[in-house]
């Protein structure tokens, strides 16, 4: 997945102009978007900053003032803990929320691990499934791995994550679960200097020496 690269590397200038003007934020985590935002701009004062938590923990009934500030006509941010808000991502529902109540919401350019990878993968970019993480249970998991493999036979990239130590035990148990012939690409800490975005067959991921482990990647299979 995304690296932890100087932001004017993966940013537009306009995003920071933008960031600036903000004191009110929507995020999963307070800690890493404190520290997101100083890498913006050092002279951001944090300490008068207002953040909101919207996390897999949220409960909807506690998001229902978070638009409170936007509604009294000040501007606020999402951010997200990695790529695009509300792209895989919590943020969607206080999208969803700032929609249904006639609210402008401005989506603003920045890195999403799912589309780069998949603009390097050499893989169909008209129809794909991010699928998030796999289930944790062998026999669901065997189940859900031959769905995507349906998937794919109809022409449909299937893209998914993995906790990073695991990564290697992932792309051992694709080669010995999946069809030999289907391709699998390894995007690793897209945009960092260390960048690795690799597409090989199974047989040829099955026949290689590579560690991934405990890098950020994303993973995807296509025919």
């Amino acid at each position: 997945m995304l690296s932890d690269e100087p932001l004017e590397k993966v940013l537009p200038p306009y995003n920071l102009e933008v960031v600036r003007g903000i004191r009110h934020f929507i995020v999963e985590n307070v800690r890493s978007a404190r520290r997101f935002l100083k890498k913006c701009d050092r002279s951001i004062n944090i300490d008068e900053l207002t953040f909101y938590t919207l996390d897999e923990h949220t409960k909807p009934e506690e998001i229902t003032d978070y638009l409170n500030p936007l509604m009294a006509g000040e501007p606020m941010g999402v951010i997200s803990e990695a790529g695009c808000p509300a792209i895989a991502d919590p943020g969607a529902d206080v999208v969803a929320m700032a929609q249904s109540r006639g609210l402008k919401v401005v989506p603003l350019v920045g890195p999403s691990s799912i589309l780069m990878s998949l603009m390097a993968s050499g893989f169909n970019g008209q129809s794909f499934a991010f699928q998030g993480y796999l289930p944790i249970e062998a026999g669901k998991r065997t189940k859900k791995l031959h769905e995507m493999e349906r998937a794919i036979a109809g022409g449909q990239t299937q893209i998914f994550i993995e906790t990073p130590y695991r990564n290697n035990k992932l792309i051992a148990e694709l080669c010995a679960t999946l069809r030999s012939d289907l391709r699998l690409c390894v995007a690793c800490n897209i945009t960092g200097n260390d960048e690795t975005i690799l597409t090989r067959t199974i047989r040829e991921w099955g026949k290689m020496s590579y560690n991934f482990d405990k890098r950020p990647a994303i993973f995807l299979l296509y025919r």
